[in-house]
Parts: C-alpha cells; sequence; structure tokens
C-alpha cells in the first residue's frame, strides 16, 4: 500500500495551510501592534522621567501647596515609586496617538472607505473627549473639591497628605471625568447602528440620570461631593448626546 498522498488529501491540506496564513498574518499583525505601542509607551516612561518627573510631580501637588497643605511621604520608596506612577500615567497619553494609530492600522483593512473616515474620525473624537474631561476636572471640578474638603475640615486636624495617596486620589477623581466624556462618542455609534435613538433616549431620561447616579457613585471616591462633581457634567453629556443622537438620525434619513 503506498504511503503517498492522494490527490484529494494534497487539496484538503493545501486548503488548511491557506486557512492558516490568513491568521498567522493577524497574530502577526497584532503581535507588531502590541510590540510598537509598548514601546512608545516605554520611550515616553524614559523621556519623560528624566527630563520631567519632577516637573510633573510639581504641577499636580501645586493645588494642595498653594492651598498651604504639607506634602509628605511615609515609606521611604513611596516618593520615588508616587514619581513613576505619575510618569508612566504621562507617558500613556504621550503615546496614545501612537497606540491609536497602530490599533488604526491594524482594523483598517477590515473596513470599507466610508467607514475608514468615520472611525478615524471617532478614534480622534474620543482621545479629545477623554483629554478634555481630564483637562475640566483638574482646571475647575478639582479645585472646587479641594476647597469643600478643606473648609470641612478646618479646626478638626491639621491635614498633612501623603503624596501617594494624594495623586492616587487625584488620579481616581480624573480618570472618571476622561471616561464619562465619551458618552457622546458612545451614543453616536450606537444611534449610527440602530441601537438607540433620540426619542428612546428622551423618554429613558429618567432611568438614565439614575444609572448616571449610580456610576457616578461607583467611578468617584466614596463622597458626595466627588459624585455629584462627576455626576452633573455626565448629565449634561447625556443631554448633548441626545441632540448629536437626533443629528445622526437626520443624515441618515437624507
Amino acid at each position: 500500500m503506498s504511503d503517498k498522498p492522494t490527490a484529494k488529501e494534497k487539496r484538503t491540506k493545501l486548503k488548511e495551510v491557506k486557512d492558516v496564513q490568513p491568521i498567522m498574518q493577524h497574530i502577526m499583525a497584532l503581535r507588531r501592534v502590541l510590540l510598537v505601542s509598548m514601546a512608545a509607551i516605554l520611550l515616553s516612561f524614559i523621556l519623560i522621567f528624566l527630563l520631567m518627573g519632577d516637573r510633573l510631580v510639581d504641577f499636580l501637588t501645586r493645588p494642595i501647596v498653594n492651598r498651604g497643605i504639607l506634602i509628605i511621604y511615609t515609606a521611604v520608596p513611596e516618593a520615588l515609586l508616587t514619581k513613576m506612577k505619575v510618569c508612566l500615567v504621562a507617558a500613556i497619553v504621550a503615546a496614545s496617538p501612537v497606540v491609536f494609530y497602530q490599533v488604526w492600522s491594524f482594523i483598517r483593512p477590515a473596513l470599507y472607505p466610508g467607514e475608514r473616515k468615520k472611525f478615524s474620525l471617532l478614534f480622534v473624537a474620543a482621545l479629545f473627549l477623554f483629554l478634555l474631561g481630564i483637562v475640566f476636572c483638574y482646571g475647575v471640578v478639582y479645585s472646587m473639591a479641594l476647597d469643600f474638603f478643606l473648609v470641612s475640615g478646618e479646626g478638626l486636624a491639621t491635614p498633612m497628605l501623603s503624596i501617594d495617596r494624594y495623586i492616587g486620589y487625584l488620579f481616581g477623581f480624573a480618570l472618571p471625568f476622561g471616561i464619562s466624556f465619551q458618552v457622546p462618542v458612545v451614543i453616536y455609534i450606537t444611534t449610527s447602528m440602530g441601537l438607540t435613538t433620540a426619542k428612546g433616549l428622551s423618554k429613558a431620561r429618567k432611568f438614565i440620570i439614575l444609572a448616571i447616579a449610580i456610576i457616578a457613585a461607583i467611578l468617584t471616591p466614596p463622597d458626595v461631593v466627588s459624585q455629584v462633581l462627576l455626576g452633573i457634567p455626565m448629565w449634561l453629556l447625556y443631554e448633548l448626546s441626545v441632540v448629536i443622537s437626533r443629528i445622526v438620525e437626520k443624515k441618515e434619513r437624507a
């Protein structure tokens, strides 16, 4: 009996190889996306740490230092580790255009020409709104929250804040704002897909406001003031999203 493969077996084997090749190409492309993104973040981290790490920490602690509050650290490596944490977050933000571009280059071949333009605009809008949320939090809301808490604590104790806990609180306060500012993008996508409508969003206003309150309670530090300061912008973004939904529906009907 011959051990040579038959013509049918050869065709089957060739088909299996052809099926595997696209999968391997996708895996290699994804590997490249991850490697380039990680390299961009690592390079950004090194440059930021060496060139402007101290200035970044000074900038973030300025709101509390300008109010006459003493910043301390209670463990030997705490100051250095906090500086590294700040530089890592800054590196992720600085490298985000590279990361977004790599992700975009990975999914771009699977999209139609019209979809490519729409998704590229959505990527830019999402990044812009995220940064806008962070800036709005740090420049407006965070100062209001600090003033409220410091005034509330006057006469009760002398404030001395650990730098690690302070930076952690600041990041925990700012990140939800960046995330919540994505609401218009999410509503645009769901409306374009037919999953939501302006009429449906308007009818569900009471439930959405309740959901906003729950989300604000989950995302922010456990105090009512932080929850309210996040909840109000989220509600305004929701109302903006209703308007965006109407615009999308008009374009779809045109």
